[in-house]
């Protein structure tokens, strides 16, 4: 018997198109013959499962968005008996209803075989101590990490979000190679470990998560933690953590063969040329419970078909430039939280920690900026990064945006996703 811990989960073959397509016309008919709410969105693009014959075909199909499971709330997407489903995982719902998504036993052994492939991707093993800083309970990230983990045979160590000074005695007791969060958590994490007085961790890998992060925070990461800072993807809708993973080559990121994905102009919904930016639409030719047909994600990418150097031979994406629906225009230009992070990064003395308020004023958009200086920067040091700033974010984004250089730490810490925009009411 194969011992757990022992099986490369690396992607050699992949599943070939005429097989991903009958699976997909399979749950298709299944939710026709159920009646279910996206047989009516099908009947009304007079589309019929029989008329999906080759990849072109999928685009055919009307794309979904958080908006169905939400007027579908708590379980009308459901595609399943309810006697199917073993697990219900669910948002945070901050602006209103959580989006709830079902599971049954074969979907959570996708999942688990997923992450298990994204950590095996990250070299983590039956040697690693894998600790899970990801919230616990109904969201996706605790759960979907600590199953993957098991799967390749690591210990865990289930810890779950905050507890910061309990984060770090756990990680230096026990020895953790492995730091599974959100990057804007890590940050937190690493700042904590610099000002303990005992910077040495055996931490040697971070898979890092759930929200858009720049090249700059991960450079910061790597230098302040020593570790290879990996970016891991996944949304709640399609099934959680483990659609997408980074490979040790940090060359983007390789998608699940679960998932069929396309890149379309958001505003059309019309696929882009090959390796075009777009927003990426993830389509599900196996998932059981909650189906995830042409599922628009809202996150900003590209494609990569080309061979990456690890051997495996997924496609890749690019990492996610930003949100759609989080992206800001000012003054004429497209501005994503990432590119004002990435500017930020290039000026030393200014920490990763920031946040920007963003309004509409007589229907114009207005944006305002706050960061941090350093702990070794003096305020006789602001004039300078101010102008240092200034010059980074024109070069980045090409406008000017007012900003204040704060105390440091005066910018609150996340335990979980970082709160990096602030939308108040139009003036």
């Amino acid at each position: 018997m194969e011992r757990v811990g022992t099986r490369s989960y690396k992607t050699d073959t992949l599943k070939d198109t005429e097989t991903k397509l009958a699976g997909l016309r399979n749950i298709l008919e299944e939710l026709s013959e159920r009646k279910h709410p996206y047989a009516a969105r099908m009947k009304k693009a007079g589309v019929r499962p029989e008329h999906i014959r080759t990849m072109d075909d999928i685009s055919l199909l009307p794309c979904t968005t958080k908006k169905d499971l939400l007027d579908n709330y708590p379980t009308g997407w459901l595609a399943r008996e309810k006697s199917e489903v073993v697990r219900i995982h669910a948002t945070s719902g901050t602006t209103g209803k959580p989006t709830v998504v079902a599971y049954t036993a074969n979907d959570v052994q996708s999942w688990t075989q997923n992450v298990a492939w994204c950590l095996d991707l990250a070299g983590v093993g039956r040697d690693d101590i894998v600790q899970v800083a990801y919230g616990y309970g109904l969201f996706t990230g605790g759960l979907g990490l600590h199953y993957g983990a098991e799967e390749v045979g690591a210990a865990v160590v289930p810890v779950s979000g905050g507890f910061t000074d309990r984060q770090i005695s756990l990680m230096k007791d026990l020895g953790s190679t492995v730091l599974a969060c959100t990057p804007s958590y890590a940050l937190r994490i690493a700042e904590a470990v610099e000002s303990s007085g005992d910077p040495e961790t055996t931490l040697r890998v971070g898979i890092f998560g759930a929200e858009a992060w720049s090249e700059g925070l991960r450079s910061a990461l790597q230098e302040k933690l020593g570790i290879t800072a990996l970016d891991i993807y996944g949304l709640s809708e399609a099934m959680g953590p483990g659609v997408a993973m980074e490979c040790l080559e940090q060359e983007g990121l390789h998608i699940s063969d679960d998932f069929i994905p396309q890149i379309v102009d958001p505003d059309t919904l019309e696929p882009v040329e090959d390796g075009e930016m777009g927003e990426l639409v993830l389509t599900s030719w196996i998932k059981e419970a909650y189906p995830v047909i042409r599922y628009r994600t809202r996150d900003l990418t590209q494609l990569n078909g080309a061979p990456c150097a690890c051997g495996d031979h997924t496609p890749r994406m690019a990492r996610i430039r930003g949100r759609s629906d989080d992206m800001l225009i000012l003054h004429g230009v497209n501005v994503f939280p990432s590119q004002i992070e990435a500017a930020l990064c290039k000026v030393r003395g200014l920490t990763v920690n920031y946040q920007i308020t963003a309004w509409k004023e007589n229907g114009i958009q207005q944006m305002s900026l706050t960061c941090e200086r350093g702990p070794d920067t003096s305020e006789l040091d602001v004039h300078d990064l101010e102008r240092q700033a200034v010059k980074s974010l024109k070069q980045s984004i090409g406008v000017t945006i007012p900003f204040r250089i704060l105390e440091p730490g005066a910018i609150p810490r996340s335990e979980g996703k970082a709160v990096r925009v602030l939308k108040l009411a139009e003036k």
